[in-house]
């Protein structure tokens, strides 16, 4: 007698293992793509976050007027150029696909241009209207 049984189970694993490369091979990279996708926005969220943060005590600062300072934490996930105008913060970041993405948060106060740097990691920013002077000042302690 002759066993066609053995012969059955090794069609259904050879079939089984060439569905679950299949399965691999197309399912991975759309992973790495949402996953990359989900970092970038988590990333972006963060820095608009920080922003936020750091034009509110803009605003407060320059609401309370000559004399006042405001010092900010931020917490931030990646090294960060700043840039500040007398209307508005904004920084660039860098998307793991390679684009770039700018953020922009708009108040008003008596800033002149300049940038600040943030690094990864805590940070303490320290905005203030020194008195008997036109300009606020906006620097990382």
């Amino acid at each position: 007698m002759h066993d066609d049984k053995g012969q059955v189970s090794l069609e259904y694993l050879l079939i089984f293992a060439i569905s679950l490369m299949l399965l691999i091979v197309f399912t991975l990279p759309l992973a790495d793509l949402t996953i990359g996708n989900t970092l970038d926005v988590s990333d972006t969220l963060s820095a608009k976050s920080d922003l936020s943060k750091i034009s509110q005590a803009i605003e407060e600062v320059y609401g309370q007027g000559q004399g006042s300072k405001q010092m900010v934490h931020v917490v931030s996930s990646k090294d960060l150029k700043v840039n500040v105008a007398n209307n508005y913060i904004s920084c660039n970041l860098k998307l793991n696909g390679g684009q770039q993405k700018s953020e922009k948060i708009y108040f008003k106060s008596t800033l002149e241009k300049s940038d600040i740097y943030l690094r990864r990691g805590e940070n303490s920013i320290i905005v203030e209207w020194p008195e008997n002077t036109e300009n606020m000042q906006i620097y990382v302690k």
